[in-house]
């Protein structure tokens, strides 16, 4: 068995990695860039090595830095985790080259599969359904947009070395035909080097079904039964579920059958994840992955299994642990990614410091998260802080179990998305497993529609700022009025969704009440609650409220007080009236860059006309594009950043002016 393993990656899947080898008894090793020097992988490995400075270029994905600390640490194994360079034939040929096991399949398998061109008309040849397109040798853009034209619309364009929805583009109209190219091949060659484009017909409702594969290298090779990953945005998975519901035995045993000859064919060794489409009717080869996957935990949850631990066993040469006919499934298992992204801002990436993390706990329910509180999650990577997994004799159970430890999960400091997907579990169209790839895109907005904080949370936000303030715990339990370390009257203003009020907490008559005022900018009425009883205690607050009991999570940062209540993460701003913060920015109507990232298209220059909603310039951040706009007609005056450069967080972009005289910051 491996004695000491290096494992060559951050975040969730090194931390869940480093756990398993533990359990097992191997020495764990750890590599960290500048940005995660103080990072959770780091403090839970045995040992940890610096590889480099931020960019991933220059730290996960240089293989000399990762062989490097390898050899250091006399690691005997290098186990890659997924992303990065998990799926590169060339680091497998270099880590057993230099001696060392790669925890992961041949260098010739991943090259079977690493192309998707080259991967389809393979699996194409053993009677595998394979939708049709373009994979020539040719790749000028004016060729593949007559090769795009030609297969008919609606089409998805791929990075042919790609990943992890990286790059993908859905083309449904002539016009958008060449952009769709260009902004592909520019992802592709940043995020994988390799900027080749396959074209491939697009299924508008599909369902995304996988099978999840195990093969040693005696020629063993099993099934651990199938995935739905249908919850999708932008192509990146958000939602997984084992096993796929509402299948026929039929088409699940074809599925299971076709994917274990895939791997067969190419020699597959380790861990592997055949992917398909699935149109209601027939299913489709679409990639298989060449790794371990992310939602690798939902077969873990309905086998009893640890993946990991067979990862590492067959690549030190054992057999697979059970035959075919020993594997079993039972229940059913839903696993939510915790993103750092806010929903309800066009889910835009977030980073900082992670100043409240609290994960949730309970019976069926497993967090493998890659972040704790007061850790900092960095702009340059993916926004994955973390996975809630549940588990449930039936699926329905699965995902109410699902959605309320999501609801109970409370992170503050970076926007996340966990009371989003709680709405997605929820949803009839989900628990009724009609749901698709296209999901998101037809009911987003009945997933991202915010809360408004009512009278009810008012008061409860300008009670807890009294307790987090640390004032008495039960100011109502004294019966002539506030305890004497209280006064009399407490009002307290607060901001939340561009609506400020004030709330005065204040006794009428002998009766205590939260009287909350109206707010003309955002026409909302004032009101009254009678508050018949108030218990703070350790970041929580139970109050009676017009005869209603209310309770919440609450968490006071600064001037920023958080409030979690059910389904609901209220951010609200404490707010001075003595100090009021002036943003020229916001003054002027100008806009900049919403967060830290590299510049990977300009698309002015200075002296250019532009009209309002016209591209100006892409930023790219965490592993996402953002297109920058022009708010209104005009001019370009200047353009301050160049493709390649990287920007902080509310730089200004561009000058625009509206006519010479006038210039406007963007």
């Amino acid at each position: 068995m491996i004695q000491r393993l290096l494992v060559a990656n951050r975040g969730e899947i090194a931390c869940r990695i480093l756990r398993t080898a533990r359990r097992m008894g191997i020495h764990t090793i750890a590599v960290y860039s500048d940005a995660d020097r103080g990072a959770r992988h780091v403090r839970e490995a045995d040992q940890a090595v610096r590889i480099g400075p931020p960019p991933a270029s220059a730290s996960y994905l240089d293989i000399a830095a990762i062989l490097s600390a390898a050899r250091a640490t006399a690691a005997e194994a290098i186990h890659p985790g997924y992303g990065f360079l998990s799926e590169n034939a060339r680091f497998a040929r270099a880590c057993r080259d230099a001696g060392m096991i790669f925890v992961g399949p041949t260098p010739a398998a991943i090259e079977a599969m690493g192309v998707k061109s080259l991967a389809k008309a393979r699996v194409r040849a053993l009677g595998v359904p394979v939708l049709p397109g373009y994979e020539g040798e040719r790749q000028d853009i004016e060729h593949l947009a007559a090769q795009a034209l030609s297969a008919g619309l609606p089409l998805m364009v791929k990075p042919a070395a790609g990943g992890g929805g990286k790059g993908m583009r859905v083309v449904r109209s002539r016009e958008e035909v060449r952009e769709a190219l260009e902004s592909a091949r520019r992802q592709a060659e940043s995020s994988f080097g390799d900027g080749t484009l396959l074209l491939e017909r697009y299924l508008p409702e599909p369902r995304h079904i996988e099978v999840q594969v195990f093969a040693d290298q005696q020629g063993n090779c099993v099934h651990l039964g199938d995935r739905d990953c249908s919850v999708q945005r932008r192509h990146q998975k958000l939602i997984e579920e084992a096993p796929a519901a509402g299948l026929a035995d039929e088409l699940r045993e074809r599925l299971r059958r076709s994917a274990i000859e895939v791997a067969r064919d190419i020699h597959y060794t380790g861990a592997g994840t055949v992917e398909f489409l699935f149109d209601g009717r027939e299913f489709y080869f679409m990639e298989m992955n060449t790794r371990l996957q992310v939602e690798h935990t939902v077969t873990e949850a309905v086998t009893g299994l640890d993946l990991v631990e067979w990862q590492l066993r067959i690549a030190a040469g054992e057999p697979l642990p059970l035959a075919q006919s020993q594997i079993g499934i039972s229940g059913h298992a839903i696993e939510a990614r915790v993103c750092a992204e806010d929903p309800w801002r066009e889910f835009l990436p977030s980073a900082g410091v992670l100043r409240r993390a609290e994960w949730p706990q309970g019976e069926g329910l497993r967090v493998d998260a890659g972040f704790a509180e007061g850790d900092t999650v960095p702009a340059v990577y993916d926004s994955l802080l973390g996975k809630v997994i549940a588990w449930a004799p039936q699926r329905e159970r699965a995902a109410h179990l699902l959605g309320q430890a999501l609801e109970r999960t409370c992170l503050a400091g970076v926007h996340t998305n966990e009371r989003w997907l709680s709405r997605i579990l929820r949803s009839r169209v989900f628990l009724e497993a009609r749901h698709s790839v296209a999901l998101l895109g037809r009911c987003g907005e009945e997933f991202s529609a915010p809360v408004q904080a009512d009278d009810a949370v008012m008061a409860l936000a300008a009670l807890a700022v009294q307790g987090a303030a640390g004032r008495h715990a039960n100011p109502w339990t004294v019966a002539d009025g506030f305890s004497p370390n209280l006064p009399a009257e407490v009002s307290v203003t607060l901001s939340s969704g561009g609506c400020e009020r004030k709330v005065t907490l204040r006794f009428e008559q002998g009766a205590p009440r939260a009287a909350i005022a109206g707010a003309q900018d955002c026409e909302r009425p004032g009101g009254s609650m009678e508050v018949a009883d108030v218990r703070l205690e350790d970041g929580a607050i139970l109050a009676q409220l017009q005869g209603s009991w209310r309770q919440a999570r609450y968490f006071r940062d600064g001037s920023r007080l958080h409030l979690w209540e059910g389904g609901a993460h209220h951010e609200l701003q404490v707010v001075d009236p003595r100090v009021r913060e002036f943003n020229a920015a916001t003054a002027t109507g100008g806009l900049t860059t919403p967060l830290p990232g590299v510049v990977s298209a300009v698309a002015v220059e200075a002296g250019q006309k532009v009209s309002a909603g016209e591209l100006l310039m892409v930023i790219e951040a965490m592993k996402m594009e953002h297109g920058i706009t022009a708010p209104f007609d005009g001019v370009v005056a200047a353009v301050h950043f160049s493709r390649g450069d990287r920007v902080p967080e509310g730089s200004e972009l561009l000058s625009l002016s509206r006519s010479a005289d006038d210039p406007a910051r963007i």
